[in-house]
């Protein structure tokens, strides 16, 4: 009798003792898996939060270029928009420069910026990656109007 032959009748004798391996493994890889799940939702979310951001501000600019705009005009469309797509900004966190845009004159720059806290728009309960990192959007447009 060879080697081989002499190993693998020894191997079918014993029995296997294969039990609670997948338990192991899942215990080892879960936590991984469970990471990389939370990770993704919360890129996820601050991608799409940064994408309403910028289209509010980009809104509330376009308020701000036309004559006769004023600052609460810009607020509300900017907060608006922002509510449209399931995101709840402050008014607070809106800024505006010059603070009355109907200051600024023909062809002079009117800034929109929104800001908000990753930790007051996330999905999870507390962010693992992004918690106290703040989201900001800002367009800069001209002045329309008469000149």
């Amino acid at each position: 009798m060879d080697l081989i032959t002499l190993f693998n009748s020894g191997m079918r004798d014993r029995p296997k003792r294969r039990r609670g391996v997948a338990a192991v493994e899942f215990a080892l890889v879960a936590p991984l898996f469970l990471l990389f799940l939370f990770g993704m939702v919360e890129f996820g979310r601050m991608v799409m939060v940064q994408q309403v951001l910028t289209n509010a501000a980009r809104e509330g600019a376009r308020i701000a270029a036309l004559d006769g705009a004023t600052a609460t005009g810009v607020i509300d469309t900017v907060v608006h928009h922002a509510t449209q797509a399931a995101v709840t900004i402050d008014p607070a966190d809106v800024t505006i420069t010059p603070n009355n845009p109907g200051d600024a004159g023909y062809g002079e720059p009117v800034e929109v910026s929104v800001a908000v806290e990753f930790d007051q728009v996330s999905w999870l309960p507390a962010p693992m990656y992004l918690g106290g990192k703040s989201l900001i959007a800002t367009t800069v447009m001209r002045r329309e109007g008469a000149q």
